[in-house]
């Protein structure tokens, strides 16, 4: 079997495991300091907040940019369900915005009109790890006087005009569930330069704790969000790893690209690193090549069936501009790109593919 997706975890993640537990300093501590400054220094930002999950990065992501009851955030329509649920965290509205037909990111033409008085935020996707056109985004947030927090869950090692994905915005979240592209078994980060969140977030993480003589001052809710150094630990390790598996991620999609017949294989933006977390094409005939894929034991994924606006908690905030969003679910089919593939393998990909477009 040739699966969708592989953690590569080596015996430098599990030297550093028990290390951690040798130490016996097994929750939030000094690993995971380490992490977050390593982390830091990769995108480019000045702090990184280690949390428990991507999903609980984009909630405390929120949270300290004031987001709260009757405040709207405008999200794509086309993404995981946590960029829609995380607004709701706060008895915020997600407010869906339609995405482009090629990046499968939000549409930047679309956002403006979505602006209201109650919008507090943007959260642009970097989907599959194709970095969104982050400039007209930019320029429509600084006009309108709102935040930008990124959701650069799948986007570890994406780059845009030269600058790495999590250094743009106000903030940017990651996740680092084991299919991403670095993981910590579990685990999410915030990345910022804006000092005044990254205190905050260090505070609503850790139970609204603020710094005091005795450590159990608490000044605002707070919650349990902390990474602990287990997972900070492989975290480390991962991150040495980051960049040559990013590498062989873009090495691969390469491949598929020259080699995949008469189907629309992943648009990359000129002034953009696709990271490829996921080599995402579209088809027409879907339904034979999954049974193609299934049939030669090729693991694939539909990222994503449905558009966001049509879950049941959700439906009320659908509206009509939303087709793209509607239409890509039908079409959409993820192929393995992860950097442990052979080139028989990708041999085999090709070729089974090739065999239903």
């Amino acid at each position: 079997m040739i699966p969708i997706a592989k953690p590569l975890i080596g015996e430098e993640e599990k030297t550093a495991v028990m290390n951690v537990l040798n130490s016996g300093m097994l929750a939030s501590g000094p690993r995971t300091e380490e992490f977050e400054k390593k982390f830091a220094e990769y995108v480019g930002t000045k702090y990184a907040i280690a949390t428990t999950s991507g999903t609980t990065a984009l909630h405390l992501g929120l949270l300290s940019l004031g987001v709260s009851r009757g405040d709207e955030v405008i999200v794509p329509a086309f993404s995981f369900i946590a960029t829609a649920n995380a607004p709701l965290f706060c008895d915020a509205v997600p407010v869906f915005c339609d995405v482009d037909s090629k990046t499968f990111n939000i549409n930047p033409e679309k956002i403006e009109k979505l602006i209201t008085k109650k919008t507090k935020a943007i959260m642009p996707v970097h989907l599959y790890g194709q970095a969104v056109d982050v400039q007209p985004i930019q320029e429509i947030a600084d006009k309108h006087g709102v935040h930008i927090i990124g959701d650069a869950c799948q986007a570890h090692g994406a780059s845009y005009n030269g600058k790495m994905v999590g250094s743009f915005g106000d903030l940017e979240c990651f996740s680092f569930y084991p299919t991403k592209n670095m993981t910590t078994g579990e685990g999410g980060m915030v990345t910022t330069n804006n000092e005044k969140l990254a205190e905050l977030m260090i505070s609503i993480r850790n139970h609204g704790r603020e710094k005091t003589k005795w450590g159990y001052e608490h000044g605002r809710l707070g919650y349990n969000y902390r990474m602990t150094d287990i997972g900070a630990a492989i975290g480390i390790e991962q991150l040495k790893k980051l960049p040559k598996n990013i590498e062989m991620r873009q090495k691969n999609a390469h491949y598929l690209d020259i080699h995949l017949n008469s189907i629309e294989i992943p648009y990359v933006l000129p002034n953009a690193q696709h990271a490829y977390h996921q080599y995402t094409i579209k088809s027409k005939n879907r339904d034979a090549l999954i049974q193609n894929l299934k049939k030669n034991e090729i693991g694939f994924g539909i990222y994503y069936p449905q558009p966001l606006h049509s879950y049941k908690h959700l439906k009320k905030y659908a509206h009509k501009d939303l087709k793209t969003s509607e239409f890509l679910g039908n079409e959409v089919v993820s192929l393995p790109v992860h950097p442990a593939l052979t080139t028989q393998e990708l041999e085999k990909i090709v070729k089974v593919v090739n065999e239903k477009l």
